[in-house]
């Protein structure tokens, strides 16, 4: 049996969600086992017809939640609420039957479609297996013209249904993987950086292609990158992640304007930005040290070493989440500057 969450609206809520990699023992007998925790205890919500923004370093664990979440890997604990089922209590038919509404768009888009197969075989295989299992019910001709309609949709013309992969650019193939990932009409999409892999110009286009067809499909997105610029574009919220965990959540335009976590500010005065006059006067933060290791677990804030602002009780306590005054709603902050 799945569990129902009451919120109605939300899509997809993560309550304490746990990825730990077993990397073995030390090699003797009742050795300590060793893990990378990759993702370590975080929670977030997406609500219909949202974007949430995940953003944060390389190796902070973005990928691996994407992951995580589709239950392409099971979460070594936490719950993943879509629509109110919880994911990780599934059977495998039931999984299979709910990925329907929840389809990945992959970083890169030269491995991720297969170069046997030509791009009309690419978009209607998903169809085909649902087909198969009785759950998508559409004949070869509706299955077709579907394919047909969802190149036009992406901006690839039918024309085209009979090349292969290698025919095109990397930001055409990326329009593939999306049009396959809307095949099955989902409502949820989880994109794992999707176009961190694409020229800045062809960029532009892809994002506006998200957002064109959110409109259109009103699907929710869990959208992944560690570009700021285009997380601030494509996001209606935006959660900061750094080395495993979640350390402050807030609407894009208060998020950017007023950052509250160190770690965020830090993130924030390293983008650039296009005025030669903002840029000369505006001060960087330049963080000390290297991100400590992912195999080791604290006792406090897991940003305590490299944190300008820290204080004694960080060394050994975990900070909560608080929601500061003088904030938007749903501004929260993992800090102790901002409470007990």
């Amino acid at each position: 049996m799945t569990e129902k969450t009451l919120n109605a609206d939300n899509i997809l809520e993560v309550e304490d969600l746990k990825m730990h990699f077993y990397m073995g023992h030390d090699g003797i007998i009742g050795g300590k086992r060793n893990y990378v925790y990759a993702v370590d205890g975080i929670s977030f919500s997406i609500r219909k017809g949202e974007t949430l923004g995940l953003v944060g370093e390389s190796g902070c664990g973005k990928s691996t939640v994407v992951r995580a979440v589709a239950q392409l890997y099971k979460p070594t604990a936490g719950k993943v609420l879509l629509d109110g089922n919880d994911l990780t209590k599934m059977s495998h038919a039931e999984m299979f039957a709910a990925r329907k509404d929840m389809q990945c768009v992959f970083q890169d888009p030269y491995s991720s479609l297969d170069p046997r197969m030509t791009t009309a075989e690419i978009i209607a295989e998903p169809m085909r297996i649902y087909r198969r299992r009785g759950i998508f019910r559409m004949t070869e001709a509706e299955i077709n013209e579907r394919v047909e309609h969802l190149m036009e949709l992406v901006g690839l013309s039918k024309f085209f249904k009979n090349r292969f992969p290698h025919e095109f650019s990397g930001g055409q193939r990326q329009r593939i993987g999306i049009a396959r990932a809307l095949a099955l009409k989902p409502r949820l999409i989880l994109a794992d950086e999707p176009v961190s892999a694409l020229d800045v110009s062809i960029q532009a286009q892809v994002l506006n292609l998200f957002k064109d067809i959110q409109k259109e499909m009103g699907l929710s997105y869990l959208f992944i990158a560690h570009d700021l610029a285009v997380i601030k574009y494509i996001s209606d919220r935006i959660a900061v992640m750094y080395l495993g965990k979640i350390v402050e959540t807030g609407d894009y335009v208060d998020l950017y304007k007023n950052p509250l976590h160190p770690y965020t500010k830090a993130l924030l005065s390293a983008a650039p930005i296009p005025d030669p006059e903002v840029e000369r006067k505006r001060q960087r933060i330049i963080l000390k040290g290297d991100v400590p290791s992912p195999t080791e677990q604290r006792k406090g804030c897991y940003f305590y070493d490299r944190c300008p602002n820290r204080k004694d009780c960080c060394k050994d306590k975990q900070p909560q989440f608080v929601h500061p005054q003088g904030t938007s709603e749903g501004h929260t902050v993992a800090c102790f500057l901002y409470g007990s």
